[in-house]
């Protein structure tokens, strides 16, 4: 009875971990090879697990005007980064720099440094990271 409980155990937590350890790949998502920049209104910051995401209207290369979806890092990671949910607001003017998506029509952005330059805020330029 005590092995087939301890079996049980095991299973469980080996099961919860491969669940944790079962994250996308940015690589399928985003070309890592790559880097653009976007300057834009943000329009809406989402804090929140697994990722936050910062959407903001912005110019593409051909100076048409999208709504960018930039994802970033969970919430518990960047609240150690010293990012909260009132950081960012509707109406800042936001440079964002990142890894754009495989498919250029869906205009994404996976996160690599925001600075938004009416105070200076920022994020990525001090080693701040996310998986």
């Amino acid at each position: 009875m005590k092995s087939r409980a301890l079996v049980i155990v095991v299973a469980a937590t080996l099961m919860s971990g491969l669940t944790a350890y079962a994250h996308h790949s940015f690589t399928a998502t985003y070309d890592e090879q790559a880097t653009i920049q976007i300057e834009g209104t943000l329009v809406q910051f989402m804090f929140r697990n697994p990722h936050a995401w910062v959407h903001v209207m912005a110019p593409d290369e051909n100076g048409e005007v999208h709504r960018w979806g930039v994802e970033w890092g969970g919430a518990g990671q960047l609240s150690g980064q010293g990012v909260t949910r009132d950081s960012l607001r509707p109406g800042d003017l936001v440079i964002i720099t990142g890894n754009p998506g495989r498919n250029p029509v869906d205009h994404r952005v996976r996160m690599r440094s925001l600075l938004r330059p009416s105070d200076g805020f920022g994020w990525g330029f001090e080693g701040e990271d996310f998986d």
